[in-house]
């Protein structure tokens, strides 16, 4: 079978290989000059099953309310922009605040977390790949004590559907990361994840994509997708900018949040919007106090990884549209936080700055499966777990696509959810 992906960041590259090793015949089509080159390339380097919690859960009308109108808040929503797209999403994701659904909507995006967990161990240890990992877990900390009778709450349902997480006294979360001890006053405790992991999702998946090409994937990479066209709800070709027309057998979407603007050209949208986070990466060498478990500040809704000498900060989320562009007073919050925090983990003087679009759902779980045309798939909308997920979504969409059983049960992950 011929199958065309469609974005070569670690969504789509996973997918790519999970096909290629399935002995289908894959080319791998970016407007980018190499692999994971846009949202895959500086995010939180978190392996993070423990970080499912939906973003709508209800509490997060309150929560809303208090950061509405502040520019340096966790959550960003213009909702003076006149964005069609934005206010249409908001609506639903309104419509999942509620408890029944915001467990509902936990169950489905662990189930994928903890499947994808288990396929990156599998692939790093038969493929022998590198990428700065860390197989210390992580830990959530907590200052407010609501905030952590909250996450207790919810990781009880965690643990319920199978995720490993315990909570730990301030002076256990201490004593897994001692760079915490600047904190250490303030701490009402932490929630630690001991099958967590950590690592650079951008040399995973320049790596990983190595090995596709092994296999005898192939990638054009400068190369902008203009259109998907069908005949009869069937797909027959993708279109490219140059006017070059692929033909394939199948087809999946791994673009991101540009994921819907190109399949309205056949017929549907799809509930994705941007949600632009932050980070910075600064260098630890010749300091000391940069933690190595990987952490997860949630008052904040910050997370810090370790890779090597480098110390990655990450988080916010603005919904404001497609564009990158950083906005430096958002971006300088990153910085001044990790500063705050770990003041011996660098001298802070050259951190460079990154942002990137990350395709989020108004449930927070991903998009899988087939679509009303044929031959059509999608791998999208992994929102802030793109790295957490993308190889179990590659490996169960390749499966789907080649009409083989699939490891996780698919209920409740496809387009359908949303009435269309």
């Amino acid at each position: 079978m011929r199958v065309i992906v469609l974005g070569a960041g670690v969504v789509g590259v996973s997918a790519a290989y999970a096909l290629a090793r399935r002995g289908a015949e894959v080319l791998v089509v970016d407007r980018r000059e190499a692999p994971a080159m846009e949202t895959s390339f500086a995010n939180g380097g978190q392996i993070s099953a423990c970080h499912v919690t939906p973003w709508a859960t209800p509490n997060t009308p309150h929560q809303l309310a208090k950061w509405f109108g502040h520019a340096d808040a966790p959550l960003y929503l213009p909702f003076w922009k006149p964005d069609v797209d934005l206010w249409r999403w908001g609506l639903l994701f309104l419509s999942n605040t509620s408890a029944t659904k915001s467990c509902r909507n936990l169950e489905r995006a662990l189930r994928v977390a903890l499947h994808s967990r288990g396929v990156i161990k599998r692939w790093r240890e038969e493929l022998g790949l590198a990428y700065d990992h860390l197989e210390r877990g992580i830990l959530n900390f907590y200052r407010d004590p609501r905030e952590f009778d909250a996450a207790i709450r919810a990781n009880a349902a965690m643990n319920a559907h199978g995720l490993d997480r315990a909570a730990k006294t301030p002076d256990e979360c201490v004593a897994l990361e001692p760079a915490l001890a600047t904190v250490h006053p303030r701490l009402v405790g932490g929630i630690y994840s001991p099958s967590d992991e950590s690592g650079d999702a951008f040399l995973f998946t320049q790596a990983l994509a190595k090995k596709a090409e092994e296999l005898g994937a192939v990638f054009r990479f400068d190369t902008p997708v203009a259109a998907l066209e069908a005949d009869n709800a069937t797909l027959s070709a993708v279109r490219l900018e140059n006017g070059e027309r692929l033909t394939c057998d199948a087809a999946v979407v791994a673009l991101g949040s540009f994921s819907g603007k190109l399949t309205r050209g056949v017929g549907f949208g799809l509930p994705i919007y941007p949600a632009k986070g932050y980070s910075i990466t600064v260098s630890t060498a010749g300091h000391d106090g940069a933690p190595t478990v990987s952490l997860i500040d949630d008052e904040n809704k910050m997370v810090f990884s370790r890779f090597g000498e480098r110390l990655r900060a990450a988080g916010t989320a603005e919904l404001n549209g497609w564009s990158d562009a950083i906005d430096q007073r958002r971006a300088d919050v990153i910085l001044n936080k990790t500063r705050a925090l770990f003041p011996d983990a660098s001298d802070y003087a050259e951190p460079n700055f990154w942002a990137g679009l990350r395709p989020s759902t108004p449930d927070s779980a991903p998009i899988l499966g087939k679509t009303p045309v044929k031959g059509l798939w999608l791998d999208t909308g992994h929102g802030t777990l793109g790295w957490t997920m993308a190889a179990g979504s590659g490996d169960v969409i390749a499966d789907a696509v080649l009409g083989l059983p699939t490891a996780i049960d698919m209920d409740g992950l496809g387009m359908d959810r949303f009435g269309r």
